[in-house]
């Protein structure tokens, strides 16, 4: 059977009261950077942090009694592992998770807390589906698959009917796409409501599964990417030829652009979102020329980023940004001036966020020495101008990192 208006409607009702109804919002910072106007529709204000509540709440509810009480077995390292877990525990039905044994201790724990059974085997999602049927077929389990199933589609489409009620008109939407299941609902909800709206999806370029199936090339995918939601090597037989028929065009978003785009969406729209949910900015920033003047709708599918991995993202941005930067500096070894170097740099507004005074392992002589010195700044032109500074008052800087030493 296939995915239908009728059945994202029926989905809409399943979920009424118990997902929460996500705004579609305006963003100006973003509209002012892209020059478009720019909405998003933010999935991250789910229980459990994305939109996959919604497909694993429409499942749940289509088991038999028999099945309920049997209960249900996914396979997920992420998001929709919570999502099955969450629900599964509102309806009083057994939720088993197989995750990798790679999984972080963090998602882990986030997924018994919501009282799920979790299974741990093999390095990775894929890996883990033998021993997932294994355990399926031996307790009598229900499989809940995470993309290509039609009540899974049917419950993502409903993010479509919403953006429908929330805008009168729009001219674009940009989703990120894994299995495609979200997309697939999405669009399929758009197709029926008769309005002319372009669907780009987009992929993370280490795995781009979708584009490369639509193209009838040989799928090359694997790698650690930032955007792990949408790590899919193979995508659904039910969403493909869904997202043939009714999606314009799948574009790839490189590693970098997915971390500008996290770093984008938390500093100036004041978002949290994880790669996979900031996919669709990352493409839009590719594509502003064609966008340009257009309303166009971004569906930020999901918040759930590690801490660690954010907290490196932001830093790394504000160093390609010149937000911060790694000096060194050649200074006579001699009491009082590495305070003058210090005080240098903050005369002309850098602050030193760590020092690391070397004596012994770098090629100077044996009277002198080489510091490195993270400093915050605000731009490019400002870490010049203090390594210009440096330099008139006799020391030699350079900024590691630069491919000229101009000390």
């Amino acid at each position: 059977m296939t995915v239908t208006i009728d059945s994202i409607r029926d989905a809409a009702r399943i979920i009424e009261g118990a997902v929460v109804r996500t705004p579609t919002v305006y963003s100006g910072p973003l509209s002012d950077l892209i020059g478009a106007e720019v909405h998003l529709k933010l999935e991250t204000l789910q229980y459990t942090g994305s939109f996959k509540d919604r497909g694993a709440l429409v499942k749940l509810a289509s088991l038999t009694p028999r099945q309920a009480q049997s209960g249900v077995i996914a396979v997920s390292a992420g998001n929709h592992a919570q999502g099955v877990a969450y629900h599964a525990r509102r309806l009083g039905i057994p939720a088993t998770i197989v995750m990798p044994m790679t999984t972080p201790f963090t998602k882990i724990n986030r997924t018994e807390a919501l009282g799920a059974r979790v299974l741990l085997h093999g390095d990775s999602v894929s890996g883990c589906m033998p021993y997932a049927e294994e355990i399926m077929r031996k307790e009598k389990l229900t499989f809940v698959h995470p993309f290509d199933d039609r009540h899974i589609i049917a419950g993502q489409g409903t993010v479509g009917l919403e953006i429908l009620d929330d805008l009168p008109s729009f001219d674009a939407l940009i989703a990120p796409i894994g299995g495609g299941g979200l997309i697939s609902g999405i669009a399929t909800a758009i197709a029926a409501s008769g309005r002319k709206v372009e669907i780009v999806g987009v992929e993370a370029a280490l795995y781009p599964s979708m584009r490369s199936s639509l193209r009838s090339e040989p799928i090359a995918a694997g790698g650690v990417t930032l955007a792990e939601g949408i790590a899919i090597k193979t995508p659904g037989a039910l969403t493909l030829p869904i997202v043939r028929d009714l999606v314009d065009e799948v574009v790839l978003a490189d590693e970098l652009s997915l971390e500008d785009a996290v770093q984008t969406m938390i500093v100036r729209a004041k978002v949290l979102a994880e790669g996979a949910g900031a996919a669709p900015l990352a493409a839009l920033c590719s594509m502003r020329q064609r966008f340009a003047g257009k309303k166009v709708v971004l569906v930020v599918s999901g918040a759930n980023i590690d801490s660690r991995i954010l907290a490196s993202v932001l830093i790394r941005g504000m160093v390609r940004t010149g937000q911060m930067a790694r000096l060194r500096v050649t200074i006579s070894d001699t009491p009082g001036i590495l305070a003058r170097v210090a005080q240098q740099i903050g005369e002309r507004g850098g602050n030193i966020v760590e020092i690391v005074h070397q004596r012994l392992f770098f090629d100077v002589p044996v009277k002198q020495a080489e510091v490195d010195i993270v400093i915050e700044t605000q731009d490019a032109d400002h870490i010049a101008e203090i390594i210009r500074h440096l330099e008139e008052e006799g020391f030699p800087t350079w900024r590691l990192g630069d491919t000229a030493h101009t000390g």
